[in-house]
């Protein structure tokens, strides 16, 4: 069999031309990980024309890095999934260590001047980089926290900062309309004894080296080595806005699947992701903190991810009654104030989620503060074709006791962007189009309606939760149209932000109000950062109460003092 170079068997376009071939080639590893290692050939200088190196899959056997390895078996294009990039590789038969003697592999150096901005011009870029061994300076940014995984996300701030992103005031990098699905490098860390906790904001202090990997529809570095950075300290951010008198204050929560109890791993769908122990790690605990010391008490709570009784097990259960008591007794427990729940029970297994959780959207109120109207309290969506599997809105029309006035919340959760298509998949697949865009949008307008229900019965209204868009997107203008506003605007665009996904600052959670109420009105806006901004420890379950930060805004009525 002859020898081929790898350039050649990388090709010119996303798939190999020796695909479905037994191919023999040379090359130096350069990583190794869980399923296989990366050769590259040595003693060659990237073109830019493709990529001099290839991942070969070998799960049960593992060479030495700098090996020089003969490697023999079939090139394959192997795909995730259907809508994902293809990824050349070579299904290892056999492989036979070589002479390396003055042989080398030199890592290019990745800077921000060799990426392109433009998503398609930057595909075309990391393509023909792909397994080709790349080194990051010290001096960039982290911009995201780190997590389980051990996956880091940085700016390419060394020698100059990228001028062309806004930045938050702790260095992380503010999602903009004109490219919301901005690819920022990063690694991931395969050798658990040396991913560590990052904060955002931390400082790269030492090189890291490793090849360019693709996996979950983006590009990381893979890298064995440890690093060092300089920590970035986090403190959790705290509400300027008091309970008073003539004014309702509403704290948005995401609760991240919250439930009281210890799944059976013989009742859920996968033992590894549904069992949890969200009382053990603190969760509850750390949510009644965020309550009584970050938001000073609310008159109502706003919650999203509120899990039945007994979780994600796969049961009839859908009261949530135990999960609701738990948090109350805590706040009570630390200020003394005791909150009222309400709740609207989904029907079991109709309302998307994690299998079994039975996920929806509740309030808890100071019923010394706000009066609740029983009758107004309403599930929207039940018949409505855009909600089926799918988080319901939940109205409850409140009475500040000193005033009189009444406010409506509009509490949502909607339909998620999980589905969203990678900037790097084939261009058949559309690469960064969102397939839930158009359930939102129809969510959007169901919710729409009740506004415009409340407005022409002259009440007002608080839109809130968890939108799972930016609020330069379609669905946040459908919601205000000509007639409303998003509170989060008169926030400046560096401190717009509750959700860091891969890097990317953005807003999910909104607070809509009418323009008579922005005009007329004192409100007041805010979000409480810190759960967004601190990273978890890789390998160790975490205990961070949400994956959002916190948002409470004040609507004033008449009066000022407390």
């Amino acid at each position: 069999m002859d020898h081929l170079s790898i350039r050649d068997i990388q090709g010119d376009s996303l798939t190999s031309p020796y695909a479905g071939k037994t191919v023999l080639v040379h090359g130096m590893v350069t990583g190794v990980l869980r399923r296989g290692f990366y050769v590259q050939t040595p003693d060659k200088e990237w073109d830019e024309r493709g990529s001099d190196a290839v991942f070969v899959y070998s799960p049960l056997w593992k060479p030495e890095l700098d090996d020089y390895l003969e490697v023999h078996g079939e090139c394959v294009d192997y795909y995730k999934h259907e809508t994902a990039k293809p990824v050349t590789q070579i299904q290892l038969d056999q492989a036979h260590v070589l002479n390396a003697k003055g042989r080398r592999v030199r890592p290019l150096e990745l800077t921000q001047e060799l990426l392109p901005q433009g998503n398609d011009e930057l595909a075309t870029v990391l393509n023909s980089l792909e397994g080709m061994l790349l080194r990051i300076a010290p001096g960039q940014t982290f911009i995201a926290p780190s997590n389980f995984h051990g996956d880091y996300v940085i700016a390419m701030d060394a020698p100059k900062p990228d001028t062309s992103m806004i930045r938050s005031p702790q260095g992380g990098a503010i999602v903009q309309a004109e490219n919301p699905m901005r690819w920022y490098p990063g690694f991931r860390i395969f050798n658990p004894n040396h991913a560590v906790r990052v904060n955002l904001g931390a400082t790269l202090t030492s090189p890291v080296v490793g090849p360019l990997h693709y996996r979950s529809d983006a590009y990381q570095l893979a890298v064995s080595a440890a690093f060092e950075f300089d920590q970035n300290f986090v403190e959790l951010s705290a509400s300027s806005i008091r309970s008073r008198a003539g004014a309702i204050s509403i704290l948005t929560l995401n609760c991240f699947n919250l439930d009281p109890h210890v799944e059976a791993q013989t009742r859920v769908t996968n033992p590894r992701l549904d069992v949890d122990d969200d009382v053990g790690e603190g969760r509850f605990h750390t949510l009644a903190q965020a309550i009584v010391l970050q938001a000073q008490l609310p008159d109502i709570i706003a919650l999203q991810e509120i899990q039945d009784n007994d979780g994600a097990e796969l049961t009839t259960e859908v009261d949530a009654s135990a999960t609701y008591a738990l948090l109350i007794a805590l706040i009570k427990e630390l200020s003394g104030v005791e909150y009222q729940a309400i709740d609207v029970a989904p029907v079991s297994g109709q309302d998307g989620g994690q299998p079994g959780g039975n996920i929806r959207n509740a309030y808890l109120y100071r019923p010394d503060r706000v009066v609740l109207d029983p009758r107004s309290v309403r599930v929207l969506g039940q018949d409505d074709p855009s909600f089926a599997d799918s988080r319901k809105a939940l109205v409850c029309h409140f009475t500040e006791q000193a005033s009189g006035e009444t406010l409506a919340v509009i509490n949502v959760h909607l339909a998620s962007k999980r589905h969203q298509a990678s900037i790097f998949a084939p261009t058949a697949f559309a690469p960064g189009v969102d397939a839930k865009a158009d359930v939102r949008h129809a969510q959007a307008r169901a919710i729409r309606v009740e506004m415009d229900a409340l407005s022409a019965a002259g009440i007002e209204y608080y839109v809130t939760g968890d939108f799972n868009d930016t609020e330069h997107s379609d669905t946040l203008a459908i919601i205000t149209g000509e007639d409303a506003t998003n509170l989060v605007l008169s926030l400046p665009p560096e401190e717009r932000y509750d959700y860091n996904h891969r890097g990317k600052l953005q807003v999910l959670m909104h607070g809509v109000v009418s323009n008579a109420t922005a005009t007329q009105r004192d409100c007041q806006y805010e979000i409480l950062h810190g759960n967004e901004l601190i990273g978890v420890t890789p390998g160790e379950v975490s205990d961070k109460p949400s994956d959002h930060a916190y948002v409470i805004a004040q609507i004033g009525f008449s009066g000022s003092g407390d």
